[in-house]
């Protein structure tokens, strides 16, 4: 009896071991032969865009160190939502990359999703990260954020934002300002970031909250006044600009940023080999130079950092969401 029963507690210890034994040994072989395919990024966004320009260099230097094809598919729609399912329901083999920004945050607070972005995914590498800007129209008489502060809380209603879209990285940025400076500006949504730009710059509208690279030349130009930018720290790319938060809103921080995910599932080996691969990318001069002249900076931090970040970031744009009465188009 005594061996019987010590035949059938061992035998459940054998067979754990048995499977234990199993995964670590298709973990090794996926570590020793990944990739032997090519790999397919998923960009949620159509061609063109600042999520497109970004994702294909990366692609093209991840080809170069891991040996294979790595192949751009452009999957936008739905804010980036369609391409993200996508993504979603892939094979966790490392073999289907996806490409994201900011909007990964944004995304849960305004659309219904058939995915739950926080079990479906497992974090490879947060990669670079660029502040937006609060630029004003020439004829605005505000100089600076503290002044534009106290002409809106004047005139309550009388200031219009400009941005891309209902719920793009602009017009988050306007109703962070917003809530956090307890004003009421009118937020004034265009079908892309360069209408939106136009109109400012013709003094239709008396502000936008763009990404500092797109605004860039007309601040340098006077066609357009930088009040602040929305990173903690000043920007490399414009220091004579003070932070928003330094200017007279102290806290406010609205970064776009991208990264790259995967399935969950996805073998360990496989995402340390392109988080590694990644971060290295990034420390190329060919990729400081580029983030350079895109007005953003490299991030090195680790895929469980990545993980956090995108967490804060998510509950951070949802309570500015939720606040605002933001609701997807």
């Amino acid at each position: 009896m005594k061996a019987s029963i010590r035949t059938a507690l061992c035998n459940p210890l054998r067979a754990a071991l048995a499977a234990l034994a199993l995964v670590s040994s298709h973990a090794a072989l996926a570590q020793a032969g990944y990739p032997d395919h090519p790999i397919r990024l998923i960009i949620p966004f159509p061609p063109g865009g600042s999520n497109d320009i970004v994702g294909r260099l990366i692609a093209e230097q991840l080809s170069k160190r891991l040996g294979q094809s790595v192949v751009v598919d452009n999957r936008g729609g739905a804010g980036g939502t369609i391409g993200t399912e996508m993504a979603a329901t892939a094979i966790p083999d490392g073999y289907t990359l996806l490409f994201i920004s900011s909007a990964f945050a944004s995304n849960p607070s305004m659309y219904k999703l058939t995915y739950n972005p926080e079990k479906a995914f497992a974090p490879v590498a947060m990669i670079a990260a660029g502040p937006n800007v609060l630029a004003v129209a020439p004829s605005v008489p505000a100089k600076s954020v503290t002044e534009l502060i106290a002409l809106a809380k004047a005139k309550p209603g009388s200031l219009y934002y400009a941005s891309a879209g209902i719920g793009s990285f602009q017009h988050l940025g306007g109703a962070l300002f917003a809530n956090m400076a307890g004003i009421d500006i009118v937020h004034v949504p265009f079908k892309g970031g360069g209408p939106a730009m136009v109109d400012v710059m013709a003094g239709n509208t008396q502000m936008t909250f763009s990404s500092l690279v797109q605004t860039l030349a007309f601040m340098r130009s006077g066609k357009l006044r930088a009040l602040g930018v929305g990173g903690l720290k000043r920007s490399p790319t414009a220091p004579e600009v003070p932070t928003i938060s330094e200017a007279g809103l102290p806290g406010y921080e609205a970064l776009n940023w991208w990264g790259m995910i995967t399935a969950t599932g996805t073998p360990a080996p496989v995402i340390t080999r392109l988080h590694n691969d990644l971060q290295a990318i990034g420390q190329t001069p060919e990729l400081k130079k580029r983030f350079e002249s895109e007005a953003v900076e490299g991030i090195n931090i680790s895929a469980a950092e990545f993980k956090a970040y995108i967490d804060r970031d998510t509950a951070k744009w949802g309570k500015v969401i939720k606040a605002a009465g933001i609701k997807a188009e």
